[in-house]
């Protein structure tokens, strides 16, 4: 195990610096042009599966007692990494307004960039909005608008955490779900519960939905000033170009979602009562290369146990207590692409676990099609 005084030595963080790699392989990619725009793809789909192959797993954990200070680090990535990344987007949209691209480079280079967004910046955001620190939130509501979807702030922090693994929780992909089921109904069912979310606080402290101290302005700014950016770098096409990289972000971060609780539900007591989440309710990977990538994110159990534990000090569990993907992110996340594979992989896991951890549960249908009763 890791000491406080080791864990504060730059070599430990480094390794988590790796992102920085996909900036350099997206400016490479855009200098030299033509199938160089794929670099960024293969970086993030084959290479860190594959590097994930042959460094194995890792399962030690740090002390999770360890004080910011130790973490400076550590955190120092995720703070740089808004700007970095904004600037990342608009130069992309400056290239291809202005360089000698053809429309299917154009497009790859887009698309380049939107992978980092949703692969880096919304795993970066997504560690950011759980801190306490004012700075580090606005960083992550940043990296969320240049994906446009910060409303998942919301939603992440006020409806799946709470409602994880029941039918109130949106994000739970259901057994025998597949992705392109799963991902226009996560659509429309995050900006719906986080909408109801936010105006619920505000009704109990007896103020209306258009009060100044309802995030979705923050959102709403932050997105329009970008998307005004966009425009006047690119005109309406540069907009076009903006929404596009966004919305591959938002795949890939949906794509995550769907991996991470696919057809894992917490026990239904009763009357609307559900047991609390436990380290069984999340898939876990403890790959190496991946987990440096994706900041931990794969030590998912830990982080609903611990949701503003920072990201080098989440724990890794064992299969006797939380349930493991046979392979990491990168590849599950490319393997619920194709429904009928992902299926045949994953579902006999989801009968395992439920034999492991609910062998007095006999019927459930109700579980498969979130019938269950609304949690109180």
């Amino acid at each position: 195990m890791n000491t406080p005084k080791d864990i504060s030595l730059l070599r430990n963080a480094l390794p988590f610096w790796i992102t920085l790699l996909t900036l350099v392989l997206l400016g490479v990619s855009a200098y030299l042009g033509g199938w160089w725009l794929l670099l960024v793809y293969l970086n993030t789909w084959i290479l860190i599966g594959a590097l994930d192959t042959f460094e194995g797993l890792y399962t030690a954990n740090a002390d999770p007692q360890t004080d910011d200070a130790s973490l400076f680090w550590f955190r120092l990535i995720t703070i740089i990494w808004f700007p970095l990344e904004f600037i990342a987007v608009f130069a992309c949209i400056a290239a291809v307004t202005f360089g000698d691209y053809t429309i299917w480079e154009k497009f790859a280079l887009m698309g380049s960039m939107g992978i980092i967004t949703g692969s880096v910046g919304i795993v970066y955001a997504h560690e950011l909005m759980h801190q306490k620190s004012k700075l580090e939130r606005h960083m992550g509501d940043g990296l969320m608008a240049l994906a446009l979807y910060g409303h998942f702030r919301s939603e992440h922090l006020l409806v799946h955490h709470r409602y994880v693994g029941t039918p109130k929780d949106p994000v739970t992909a259901r057994y025998n779900e597949g992705f392109h089921r799963f991902f226009p109904r996560v659509l429309i069912g995050c900006l719906k519960s986080s909408w109801a979310a936010e105006k619920s606080m505000l009704a109990r402290k007896k103020l209306l939905w258009w009060h100044k101290s309802n995030p979705f302005w923050k959102y709403a700014t932050l997105q329009g000033a970008f998307l005004l950016i966009a425009f006047a770098i690119g005109g309406l096409a540069g907009v076009g170009f903006f929404i596009f990289q966004a919305a591959i972000a938002v795949w890939q971060l949906e794509l995550v979602n769907y991996v991470e609780h696919y057809g894992l539900t917490r026990k239904h007591l009763g009357d609307g009562k559900y047991e609390h989440t436990k380290p069984q309710h999340s898939w876990n990977a403890a790959h190496k290369v991946s987990n440096y990538f994706l900041l931990n994110l794969q030590r998912h159990s830990d982080h609903h146990y611990k949701p503003d534990r920072r990201y080098p000090l989440l724990q890794n569990y064992e299969d006797d207590a939380a349930p493991q993907l046979p392979r990491s992110y990168p590849i599950m996340t490319f393997l619920a692409m194709i429904p009928p594979v992902w299926k045949r992989v994953m579902n006999p896991r989801v009968r395992a676990w439920r034999a492991q951890f609910y062998p007095e549960i006999t019927d459930w249908h109700a579980y498969n099609k979130a019938e269950n009763p609304m949690p109180r």
